[in-house]
């Protein structure tokens, strides 16, 4: 510039030789002033714009059920926007079948977390989080969704009735409430209790133990929101025992007219008055003068099992004897009996 500005003197020279002295001394003094100007200002520093960062995080609730109608978002920054002034964290809401809107922002601050009280909609919450810098808005991070459940779940108890009663020591509990409930049966009259927890359906089945006469049981059903839900029903502990009733096809049978067959039936009950399937049936059939007759068979879903044998000639005249002895591995054993008769 320097070089210039001589270059520039010459000519103000030659120009003065021709009669053009003060118009070219005007121009030369506002080029010196413009360079003197340019060298010895400050410089202005240019202004840096903050990246598009990369998407936050936010931290997944162990449990996404909750009855608190206000929960913390704990949103992890990228370390490159940690501090930054000019930074924002925005948190969007999505709920069901609706858009994601807005509903904070908030400085990120200087650590390399943010945590933000948000209020819940009752169902579920869907909250995403960006950053925002003077450059641009981030991408969204994932979802991480809160359920806000403030209801008592509800306990709808299938088996047993209100006062029914039970003929044994233990009485099975059948029904459903919320899924993935805690449940809790505690019987008032022995202090017995049993604890469980219902299935993705809701279902449940718990066995407790009775004690003689009234039975108050409560039942308890703690949803994953932590809400609780009651039920109280009462039984009765009866004094039914196992049961087998023995039947013959015919009782009586003439001499002369065999052979015939005899058919026996056994139905077998469980101590509540049930029909019980696979119990194991003996049965036994004596008559005078012939061999001892035995079988064994299985209960169908009736409950009943069948012996079908003949009588054969020279089966004497007289009175024989049908039995049958039922065995089960959770009620024991029953026995019943019939008299058969032979006559002329």
């Amino acid at each position: 510039m320097l070089v210039t500005a001589l270059g520039v003197l010459g000519v103000v020279v030659v120009v003065g030789a021709l009669g053009g002295l003060g118009r070219a001394v005007g121009a030369v003094g506002g080029l010196f002033s413009g360079f003197i100007d340019e060298v010895t200002s400050t410089a202005t520093p240019s202004t840096t714009i903050a990246p598009i960062s990369d998407a936050p995080t936010i931290a997944s609730p162990d449990e996404p059920y909750t009855s608190e109608a206000t929960i913390d978002l704990v949103v992890t920054i990228p370390p490159n926007m940690v501090g930054r002034d000019e930074t924002r964290v925005r948190i969007y809401l999505t709920l069901p079948d609706q858009v994601a809107a807005q509903v904070e922002e908030r400085s990120v601050g200087t650590g390399p977390r943010v945590v933000i009280p948000i209020a819940l909609t009752p169902g579920e919450n869907g909250f995403s989080a960006t950053i925002a810098t003077p450059g641009g808005e981030s991408e969204s991070s994932r979802i991480v969704t809160f359920i806000l459940d403030q209801d008592a779940p509800v306990i709808v108890l299938s088996s047993p009735a209100e006062n029914a009663t039970i003929n044994r020591d233990v009485v099975t509990l059948v029904g459903k409430t919320q899924a993935r409930s805690t449940l809790v049966a505690r019987n008032e009259a022995n202090g017995a209790s049993i604890a469980g927890e219902a299935g993705s359906d809701g279902s449940f089945e718990l066995v407790l133990a009775i004690a003689a006469g009234t039975n108050g049981i409560q039942i308890t059903a703690t949803d994953p929101a932590g809400n609780p839900g009651e039920l109280v029903v009462s039984v009765r502990r009866g004094s039914g025992v196992l049961a087998a009733n023995l039947s013959a096809s015919r009782y009586t049978f003439s001499a002369n007219k065999l052979p015939q067959n005899i058919q026996l039936t056994v139905v077998v009950t469980d101590p509540d008055g049930r029909a019980l399937a696979g119990a194991t049936a003996t049965f036994s059939l004596t008559m005078p003068g012939i061999p001892a007759i035995t079988f064994e068979a299985t209960t169908a879903g009736d409950g009943s099992a069948v012996f079908v044998t003949s009588l054969p000639a020279g089966t004497a005249q007289g009175q024989g004897l049908a039995t049958v002895l039922v065995t089960t591995s959770e009620f024991g054993a029953a026995t019943d009996r019939t008299v058969i008769t032979i006559q002329k």
